[in-house]
Protein backbone atom coordinates (compact mmCIF):
# COMPACT_ATOMS: atom_id res chain seq x y z
CA UNK A 1 0.00 0.00 0.00
CA UNK A 2 2.66 2.48 0.79
CA UNK A 3 4.21 1.84 -2.73
CA UNK A 4 0.86 2.44 -4.10
CA UNK A 5 0.00 5.58 -2.16
CA UNK A 6 3.39 6.87 -3.19
CA UNK A 7 2.40 6.97 -6.79
CA UNK A 8 -0.45 9.84 -5.75
CA UNK A 9 -0.43 13.57 -5.45
CA UNK A 10 -2.80 16.02 -4.99
CA UNK A 11 -3.51 16.46 -8.37
CA UNK A 12 -4.10 13.02 -9.18
CA UNK A 13 -7.50 12.19 -10.88
CA UNK A 14 -10.23 10.65 -8.31
CA UNK A 15 -10.96 7.76 -10.21
CA UNK A 16 -6.83 6.76 -10.66
CA UNK A 17 -6.46 7.22 -7.00
CA UNK A 18 -9.78 4.77 -6.52
CA UNK A 19 -8.09 2.17 -8.93
CA UNK A 20 -5.25 2.34 -7.00
CA UNK A 21 -6.29 2.21 -3.32
CA UNK A 22 -9.89 0.87 -3.62
CA UNK A 23 -12.75 2.58 -2.98
CA UNK A 24 -14.93 0.17 -1.02
CA UNK A 25 -16.23 -2.24 -3.08
CA UNK A 26 -14.25 -5.28 -0.92
CA UNK A 27 -15.88 -3.85 1.96
CA UNK A 28 -12.88 -4.09 3.92
CA UNK A 29 -11.11 -1.25 5.59
CA UNK A 30 -7.97 -1.88 3.69
CA UNK A 31 -10.40 -0.97 0.58
CA UNK A 32 -12.12 1.56 2.00
CA UNK A 33 -10.06 4.32 4.57
CA UNK A 34 -6.81 4.66 2.18
CA UNK A 35 -8.85 6.49 -0.89
CA UNK A 36 -11.03 8.29 2.00
CA UNK A 37 -8.02 10.24 3.63
CA UNK A 38 -6.66 11.18 0.45
CA UNK A 39 -10.38 12.56 -0.34
CA UNK A 40 -10.32 14.23 2.82
CA UNK A 41 -6.60 15.38 2.92
CA UNK A 42 -7.43 16.90 -0.75
CA UNK A 43 -10.53 18.73 -0.35
CA UNK A 44 -9.63 19.32 3.08
CA UNK A 45 -11.47 22.98 3.67
CA UNK A 46 -14.38 22.35 1.16
CA UNK A 47 -17.05 19.79 2.86
CA UNK A 48 -19.47 19.88 -0.52
CA UNK A 49 -16.38 19.36 -2.76
CA UNK A 50 -15.23 16.42 -0.47
CA UNK A 51 -18.37 14.88 -0.62
CA UNK A 52 -19.42 15.20 -4.39
CA UNK A 53 -16.00 14.24 -5.64
CA UNK A 54 -16.00 11.13 -2.88
CA UNK A 55 -19.74 9.90 -4.40
CA UNK A 56 -18.19 10.59 -7.69
CA UNK A 57 -15.94 7.47 -7.57
CA UNK A 58 -18.53 5.50 -6.83
CA UNK A 59 -17.64 1.80 -4.77
CA UNK A 60 -19.50 2.09 -1.52
CA UNK A 61 -20.20 5.89 -1.59
CA UNK A 62 -21.94 6.23 2.06
CA UNK A 63 -19.60 4.77 3.84
CA UNK A 64 -16.95 6.61 1.71
CA UNK A 65 -18.76 9.70 2.05
CA UNK A 66 -19.41 9.03 6.06
CA UNK A 67 -16.00 8.90 6.09
CA UNK A 68 -14.90 11.50 4.36
CA UNK A 69 -17.29 13.93 5.27
CA UNK A 70 -16.36 13.12 9.61
CA UNK A 71 -12.53 14.09 8.83
CA UNK A 72 -13.43 17.04 6.56
CA UNK A 73 -16.01 18.31 9.02
CA UNK A 74 -13.34 18.63 12.07
CA UNK A 75 -11.45 20.95 9.76
CA UNK A 76 -14.52 23.28 8.42
CA UNK A 77 -16.40 22.97 11.50
CA UNK A 78 -20.09 22.96 11.19
CA UNK A 79 -19.93 26.40 9.32
CA UNK A 80 -18.02 25.13 6.56
CA UNK A 81 -21.02 22.71 5.83
CA UNK A 82 -23.44 24.21 2.83
CA UNK A 83 -26.47 26.07 4.89
CA UNK A 84 -28.80 24.28 2.56
CA UNK A 85 -28.06 20.75 3.61
CA UNK A 86 -28.23 21.29 7.09
CA UNK A 87 -31.57 22.69 6.33
CA UNK A 88 -32.89 19.76 4.60
CA UNK A 89 -31.39 16.98 6.76
CA UNK A 90 -33.43 15.18 9.07
CA UNK A 91 -33.73 16.64 12.54
CA UNK A 92 -31.63 15.95 15.37
CA UNK A 93 -32.82 14.80 18.93
CA UNK A 94 -31.19 16.83 21.69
Amino acid sequence: MIETASQLNLETPARDAAALLGCGDQVLSQDTVPLCLWLAQRHLQNYEEALWMTASVFGDIDTNCAIVGSVVSCAVGSKGIPEDWLLSREPLNG
